[in-house]
């Protein structure tokens, strides 16, 4: 329970919290579909749902500053694609933010004139750069690990056990394939975190090229994937370790 209170105390937190409630609405009002019986259910879902975004909306201003501030401390790190791809997703993150923040003033009334449909493009766009860097840096992550393994002595003679134990298996499959993917499961399994953020990552892909047109989707999926994407992001705040560093 101190777990719960600790992630709703944080604005960060908070906003995850919102995020997978609104998600969760989606999903349930997408598969009750046309249910004539559930129409009163699905409003209210739907109400929930517009609640939620709106909420988060609010605790993503400011952000903007956060985002550059984690941008300048990428920037020095030693390692040169880690500060590459860190930076450059912190950068567009900073520039989502900016839009989403500037389509929230204008629906409340702040702004006026301001061309919507334009600078809700521009925000989907920085969004998927932003993923795609840290997606970048997840695959970075990835291959490090698994060369790190393949040096390793001790896990060299394990995966060489491992192939051992089915041979002709090893035969039929394109060479070197069945070691690299005892690798890579190995390395995922040693590092729940890269493969938490590697599966956020995707997930969180689908709304961007959604909105973009670049591969579209049902609302089934991009529900699905946000509230997998969110509980994630709930998780990692609740138990630190799982987060990925840097």
């Amino acid at each position: 329970m101190e777990l719960v209170q600790n992630v709703i105390n944080q604005s960060q937190g908070r906003d995850r919290v919102f995020r997978a409630t609104q998600y969760a609405c989606a999903l349930s009002v997408y598969a009750l579909g046309n249910n004539s019986q559930r129409k009163e259910l699905v409003s209210k879902l739907n109400r929930l749902e517009a609640n939620m975004s709106a909420g988060r909306k609010l605790f993503r201003l400011g952000n903007a500053i956060s985002a550059i501030e984690a941008a300048k401390r990428t920037m020095r790190l030693s390692d040169r694609v880690l500060c590459l791809c860190l930076t450059a997703a912190n950068i567009n993150r900073a520039l989502f933010f900016i839009c989403d923040n500037t389509l929230w003033a204008g629906s409340v009334g702040l702004l006026r004139l301001i061309d919507k449909e334009r600078w809700s493009v521009n925000a989907s766009r920085f969004y998927l750069l932003s993923l795609v860097m840290s997606l970048t840096r997840d695959v970075y992550v990835i291959s490090q690990l698994i060369v790190q393994r393949a040096r390793d002595k001790h896990f060299r003679k394990k995966m060489i056990s491992h192939l051992n134990e089915s041979p002709e298996v090893a035969e039929v499959i394109i060479p070197h394939l069945d070691a690299f993917l005892f690798l890579l499961l190995q390395s995922f399994k040693s590092h729940p975190p890269v493969v938490l953020d590697t599966i956020k990552n995707i997930c969180d892909l689908s709304m961007p090229l959604d909105k973009l047109g670049i591969y579209p989707s049902n609302a089934g999926i991009v529900s699905f994937c946000g509230l997998v994407s969110s509980l994630i992001g709930i998780v990692t705040l609740i138990q630190p370790k799982l987060r990925i560093k840097p």
